[in-house]
């Protein structure tokens, strides 16, 4: 049996997180219906898969630290959700790679937030989850292993390492500032056409950051869009941000 995976029977309250989980991306649906169409119909695949995820980050979060929320109910708002909450939006970037099956980077991965929720929404997509530090890299081998997702993969890696133009779509949360440096190196990591997409709060905050960027990187004038990403029972501002 891997690392981290419990009998049913030690489980604690899966039918209680599983209705939770269902809720809250009831809801997205109804907010997106891009999310709606890509979702709706495996909702119970979905559903199964995101609990066994949470479970897995409760059960190794004291040791590794893999995220700062210790109750569940912000667990699966703060994090699954926000993860989900952009959905439509990354599907509807990468729709064009679709024949070969988009393959999307989650750049400092940790936790496996934003990528395997994404992964477990997208299973035709290929995901590359880039994350330097061992442990949590190795947390992110044994959870892959217990949800059975074989569309995603590990790099224990930093992203100046990680090999070059692979990606149609490079996504990153809770990351550093997107600056000139920081910029570059994650836009190496993309494929000809590729998107990065970088989960931001405050719209003016995240607006600031790229009018900074636009003064260092003129040629990204125009190039870049700020979406809105409500999550359900979170009354704070989401957004996406993609640059191209």
């Amino acid at each position: 049996m891997p690392q981290g995976l419990l009998p049913d029977g030690d489980l604690p309250d899966r039918e209680g997180l599983q209705e939770m989980i269902f809720q809250g991306v009831s809801r997205l649906c109804q907010s997106d219906r891009g999310i709606e169409a890509i979702i709706a119909h495996r909702m119970e695949s979905v559903v199964s898969l995101l609990a066994a995820y949470v479970l897995e980050i409760e059960l190794h979060n004291p040791a590794f630290g893999l995220v700062g929320t210790t109750d569940r109910q912000g667990l699966v708002e703060r994090h699954i959700l926000d993860s989900l909450s952009p959905l439509g939006i990354i599907a509807d970037r990468v729709a064009g790679h679709k024949a070969a099956g988009p393959h999307i980077a989650d750049v400092g991965s940790g936790a496996g937030l934003p990528g395997i929720p994404l992964a477990i929404a997208m299973p035709d997509a290929r995901f590359t989850l880039i994350e330097r530090k061992g442990r949590r890299a190795g947390f992110l081998r044994n959870t892959l292993e217990v949800l059975g997702l074989r569309n995603v993969t590990v790099e224990e890696e930093e992203m100046e390492k990680a090999m070059a133009k692979r990606f149609a779509l490079v996504t990153f949360r809770a990351f550093r500032p997107l600056d000139p440096r920081i910029h570059k190196k994650l836009s190496r990591l993309c494929a000809k056409g590729g998107v990065l997409a970088a989960y931001k709060g405050r719209w003016a905050k995240a607006e600031a950051e790229m009018a900074a960027l636009e003064q260092a990187v003129p040629f990204l004038a125009g190039r870049w869009e700020l979406l809105p990403c409500p999550v359900p029972g979170l009354d704070e501002e989401r957004h996406l941000l993609t640059v191209w």
